[in-house]
């Protein structure tokens, strides 16, 4: 039987503090977050590799949750305060909600796939502050817009303007720009009309449906 509380201790140990994660809120939710749990039954002696895990038993194939380093490295880049409203784009099974609800005032969950909202709901439904909606990811969530910062969990070739509107003047927004396995973690900051970005680190992760690039056609 795997000793799960012992391979959190690992992965923050090995994975989270090495890659100057120096937030101890974050830290300390990875240790007491059982990340087991919002995974496939089959995959639970996974949950702490160093992976982008996939979450194909649970809902559409394509879909993983991120790997904890590159993870962890995102959400401290929102720089979270207390009294924030985050949303979280592509929030699967709810993993990342449960580790930002500790963070945050507020925490909006978005996810199209039926059945990783499920579990999401079912894993968070003892959790106050989160809630979990369903809709079109490249949407973004206009109900409980503004929001201090957005966290995009997977990633996109394509940033929709949607996702400016839903920002608060001075709010966040973090993703990876490119699909794997070759991208760059991002940071936005909306400054009036514009939404400036810069890299901060190299990172891969799976694309998010609906936020590729439109195909172009050579005549």
């Amino acid at each position: 039987m795997t000793d799960f509380a012992s391979a959190r201790r690992h992965m923050v140990d090995g994975q989270i503090r090495p890659a100057d994660v120096t937030d101890l809120r974050i830290t300390t939710a990875m240790l007491e977050v059982p990340r087991e749990t919002f995974v496939p039954a089959q995959s639970r002696a996974l949950a702490y590799l160093d992976l982008d895990l996939g979450l194909g038993a649970a809902g559409a194939a394509t879909r993983c949750l991120m790997k904890p380093m590159v993870l962890a490295k995102l959400i401290q880049a929102l720089e979270i305060e207390s009294t924030d409203k985050v949303l979280i784009v592509g929030a699967a099974t709810g993993y990342s909600a449960a580790l930002i609800a500790r963070m945050a005032g507020e925490v909006v969950a978005l996810e199209q796939d039926e059945g990783l909202a499920r579990i999401a709901k079912d894993a968070l439904s003892g959790v106050a502050n989160v809630k979990v909606v369903t809709g079109p990811l490249a949407n973004g969530y206009a109900g409980a817009a503004p929001y201090d910062a957005i966290l995009v969990e997977g990633a996109v070739e394509t940033l929709p303007d949607a996702f400016r509107a839903h920002l608060k003047e001075g709010g966040r927004l973090v993703c990876v720009m490119g699909a794997a396995p070759a991208g760059a973690a991002m940071v936005y900051r909306r400054s009036g009309a514009e939404l400036g970005g810069r890299p901060f680190f190299d990172a891969s992760a799976a694309l998010l449906p609906g936020f590729a690039k439109a195909a172009e056609f050579a005549f």
